[in-house]
């Protein structure tokens, strides 16, 4: 069983940046952070693997940045620049291996609000 902590999120002015932050216990294949807005299906927002490799959606290249913490087995997503369209609650996504082996982990998500 995967436990996951998550922490950041809140409300803050177009332009503006957060910093989510994920923990989890184990030793995670890949951790990412997903997005899902009111009426929109949930999207994959950034990745980080065992080996160090990112992944980001378009929407959010060169203003987003996903990063590793090994002291703390945890990961970061800074987020700069924001906009109005990245408003969505983000989850935390834990996997042990990679698609199709294994599961899922969720985090139970974090209200990210950009709004002036």
């Amino acid at each position: 069983q995967v436990q996951l902590v998550e922490s950041g999120g809140g409300l803050v002015q177009p332009g503006g940046s957060l910093r989510l932050s994920c923990a989890a216990s184990g030793s995670p294949f890949s951790i990412s952070w997903y997005r899902q807005a009111p009426g929109k299906e949930r999207e994959l927002v950034a990745r980080i693997t065992s080996d160090g490799t990112t992944t980001y959606v378009d929407s959010v290249k060169g203003r987003f940045t996903i990063s590793r913490d090994n002291a703390k087995n945890s990961v970061n997503l800074q987020m700069n620049s924001l906009k109005p369209e990245d408003t969505a609650v983000y989850y935390c996504n834990v996997r042990l291996l990679p698609r199709p082996l294994g599961r899922d982990y969720w985090g139970q998500g974090t209200q990210v609000t950009v709004s002036s």
